[in-house]
């Protein structure tokens, strides 16, 4: 394994300022149940520490990257949320499952985020689907995208199904549940990463 010196970010501390956090929805569509899911999750984030949250919904943006082969062909709000994701203390990821696997808008947009902009990043992984049989999707293809990207993925992922929502509102009971303890495990792990100033040596491989 090879290493690249890399002049390394300030400290990120949490104690002085609200925590970043960026939710980020995969759906192609809105009104959205994954949106709900992301929204959820960001306001549980917001009820237990000082939050400042923005949700980038790719269903908004996709017109203006869908056809980028560039992150320099993208549309301004495009680049003003790749700024966001790539600044976040923590990010919320959900897509919808479709094909088996995340949407193709959802892969695009990180297509254009800075490989090594995304290290030691807090990403709480999340998922929509038409049933239970779909909830591998969080470990068998959210997690090795972020693993790319030397993110810390937070060890509990929420996955939801078509028939937790009620006119694309969350309304199981459980998966709020799953959105708390989600949440309450992974704050020591969110604090701790804004704490520790990233490594100067990035993995290049």
């Amino acid at each position: 394994m090879t290493g690249a010196l890399r002049e390394a970010p300030a400290l990120r501390t949490i104690a002085d300022r609200p925590l970043r956090v960026v939710g980020v929805s995969g759906s192609l569509h809105e009104p959205s149940r994954t949106t709900a899911l992301v929204r959820t999750i960001l306001a549980n984030v917001a009820q237990r520490i000082p939050a400042e949250t923005e949700l980038v919904e790719v269903a908004a943006l996709g017109p203006g990257f869908a056809g980028a082969l560039t992150r320099e062909e993208g549309a301004p709000e495009v680049e003003s949320a790749l700024r966001a994701i790539e600044s976040a203390d923590l990010i919320v990821a959900a897509s919808p499952v479709y094909r088996a696997s995340f949407t193709g808008l959802f892969k695009h947009l990180f297509d254009f985020a800075g490989q090594y902009d995304l290290v030691g990043t807090p990403v709480l992984l999340a998922a929509t689907g038409g049933g239970e049989r779909h909830a591998l999707i969080i470990e068998h293809q959210l997690r090795p995208l972020f693993g790319f990207f030397q993110a810390l993925t937070l060890p509990i992922g929420v996955y939801a199904s078509n028939s937790d929502f009620t006119d694309y509102e969350l309304t199981s009971p459980d998966v709020a549940q799953r959105v708390a303890q989600a949440v309450d495990r992974s704050l020591p792990l969110i604090e701790q990463a804004a704490l520790v100033r990233r490594s100067e040596y990035f993995a290049t491989w």
